[in-house]
């Protein structure tokens, strides 16, 4: 039997090993992959952490990584035109005939391994010249954020924008809608490090929150309109409610960071007479993965410096420590089998 390493989490003990598994070995619709590059996400950590359970993962154990990109190795009968050597990423999550979604690392197996197994369809072709790290964090890291501005806020160009946390999906709102001509783009984070960021990717203002001027600040950035739509990558309260606030005529708020506390509207009368929403989000669809990867190929989009560092899968808890406390205020960490 040939093995190979994963990094699995135990669901019921939320305890993190790299261990060896059975290599998988692909059936009818299904390709091997090769992994050369995993994302870590704040969301792996919150798996691991319990602020996360899976829906729909059969046992106790999953191979955790939904931002995966490799070669392909091994194609199964029926999987279509995809042959050893393809240069792919997979996307990070797929619909079943039954309708529902599953998400990769989370309900089945993910990329924290030296090889992924996936279906078929999830996989997207990547350009020669598009690096295996920078291809690995286009699903969610980037996709969200995409999706939350053209989907789900449907950001028009020359609108205002407000971010409200600069990590690793914010400092990719600022890329994208600066990409899409949204103007001014107003970027918001208690850290020195993170502003700097900000402006790194294009903001064209960045605020603290405490900021005793802050609210004159958006008046005079935004010429007293408000904010067109305002983005919530932290999921707290508190941003929350400053970003609805921020917001003016036809307004939307988008709830993209995940919490499980009340959303609270202090002025419901202002927020009806000007016609404002919240709106929530989670993830991306198929198409945006496809979307960017194409953008990337035309080199609309370059994401080399969202790479903070390249770790080997050995090191994987080194990994979930440095994105858990922060350490070096990380874009975005990879594994590298």
């Amino acid at each position: 039997m040939t093995t190979m390493r994963a990094a699995r989490l135990n669901v019921p003990t939320r305890s993190l090993e790299l261990v060896e598994v059975p290599r998988p070995v692909p059936g009818p619709g299904e390709v091997l992959v090769k992994v050369a590059a995993a994302g870590v996400c704040l969301s792996d950590v919150h798996l691991i952490k319990g602020m996360l359970t899976p829906l729909h993962l059969e046992g106790d154990t999953v191979t955790l990584g939904h931002e995966t990109s490799g070669t392909v190795e091994e194609v199964g009968e029926g999987a279509g035109a995809w042959k050893p050597g393809d240069r792919v990423l997979l996307q990070a999550g797929q619909l079943t005939p039954q309708g529902r979604v599953l998400t990769r690392g989370v309900d089945y197996d993910g990329g924290w391994a030296d090889y992924a197994l996936a279906s078929a369809h999830t996989l997207v072709a990547i350009p020669d010249d598009l690096p295996f790290e920078q291809a690995a964090i286009i699903p969610d890291a980037v996709s969200t954020p995409w999706a939350a501005i053209t989907a789900t806020a449907a950001v028009r160009p020359a609108e205002a924008v407000g971010v409200w946390g600069i990590g690793g999906l914010g400092a990719h709102a600022v890329q994208l809608l600066r990409l899409i001509g949204a103007a001014p783009i107003i970027a918001v984070d208690p850290l020195a490090e993170a502003r700097e960021r900000a402006e790194a990717y294009g903001a064209d203002v960045v605020l603290d929150p405490g900021a005793e001027d802050f609210a004159s600040r958006i008046r005079a950035a935004t010429g007293g309109r408000g904010l067109a739509a305002a983005f919530d990558f932290a999921g707290v309260p508190a941003v929350r409610e400053q970003a609805v606030a921020c917001l003016g005529q036809g307004g939307r708020l988008v709830l993209v960071g995940l919490t499980d506390r009340p959303l609270t509207i202090a002025d419901g009368t202002r927020f009806s007479y000007l016609g404002q929403k919240v709106l929530g989000h989670y993830g991306s669809v198929d198409t945006h993965v496809v979307e960017l990867v194409r953008l990337a190929g035309a080199k609309r989009l370059d994401l080399a410096r969202s790479i903070s560092d390249v770790l080997p899968l050995d090191d994987v808890a080194e990994a979930v420590r440095r994105l858990q406390d922060h350490d070096g205020s990380p874009v975005r960490l990879i594994l590298r089998p």
